[in-house]
């Protein structure tokens, strides 16, 4: 910060105003007589020289922090939606109890392969990488809709016990 002053200090150039340019008066005659100015000389652009800029940064609160954390894990919990509904489809097996690590990883697990069978068929990262996205809202879709359609049958209350452990 003391350098930026530094180097602004030395940009500054000052030139001593000689008793030609600038009369001297006293204050009493600079009140009495208003100022006018003659357009005499059309207005000359002022010389643009490169200025620093300053750059205002807030502070960011809590409640931004708070958001971008909720933000990735809904990004995460996203990309893993199919994974996440053939875990809880295994869930629902009479017998079958997944905890939150076993549910996380088997997510995980059938996530990857099923972007890797997108991979392996669609030739290009990014085509397959949009594909893969379209299957994760056409998943999220159905659950949706499972969730309208049974009234009793509580899917995204259950996925979320399942994820975080309850029994």
């Amino acid at each position: 910060m003391s350098e930026e002053i530094k180097n602004e200090e030395e940009k500054v150039v000052e030139t001593p105003a000689t008793a030609a340019e600038a009369p001297a008066e006293t204050p009493a005659e600079t009140v009495a007589e208003p100022a006018v100015e003659t357009p005499s000389e059309p207005a000359q652009p002022a010389v643009s020289e490169t200025q620093p800029q300053i750059i205002v940064q807030k502070e960011r609160g809590f409640s931004h922090y708070v958001g971008f954390a909720l933000l990735c894990v809904l990004c995460i919990v996203f990309y893993f939606i199919p994974g996440i509904a053939i875990s809880f489809a295994i869930n629902q097996i009479p017998g079958v109890n997944l905890g939150a690590v076993a549910a996380w990883a088997l997510s995980a697990i059938f996530s990857v392969i099923a972007w890797v069978i997108f991979k392996l068929k669609i030739k290009g990262f990014k085509k397959s990488f949009y594909f893969y996205i379209g299957l994760c809202v056409v998943v999220f879709v159905l659950l949706i809709a499972i969730e309208v359609l049974t009234e009793n049958y509580n899917v995204f209350s259950s996925i979320f016990g399942m994820l975080m452990g309850a029994a």
